[in-house]
């Protein structure tokens, strides 16, 4: 499945470059408490095991992403919040 643009939909399971378990997509535009320089584009948890404990929680680009194993809903809804994203340039 090609990769395309960023922000892919909430559910989207990937492969990380130089990961060994899947990633699924949870959230966008995170940034963590210990490094609040940093927004990623994207917040994860592993696949299939989800959310055990918050120390688990990937935070990674669009960049790293190296292969795409689900594609997540897509509705309109979808669709506009990615649109603001994008007009909000994150």
């Amino acid at each position: 499945m090609e990769i395309g643009e960023k922000y892919l939909p909430i559910g989207t399971v990937v492969k990380l470059e130089g990961g060994i378990k899947r990633v699924m997509i949870t959230g966008y535009c995170f940034k963590t408490e210990n490094d609040s320089e940093n927004l990623w584009d994207y917040i994860g948890c592993l696949y299939p095991e989800g959310i055990l404990v918050a120390s688990q929680l990937a935070c990674f680009n669009h960049s790293q992403i190296e292969k795409i194993y689900y594609k997540g809903l897509e509705n309109d809804e979808e669709k506009e919040f990615v649109e603001n994203l994008k007009e909000m340039n994150l």
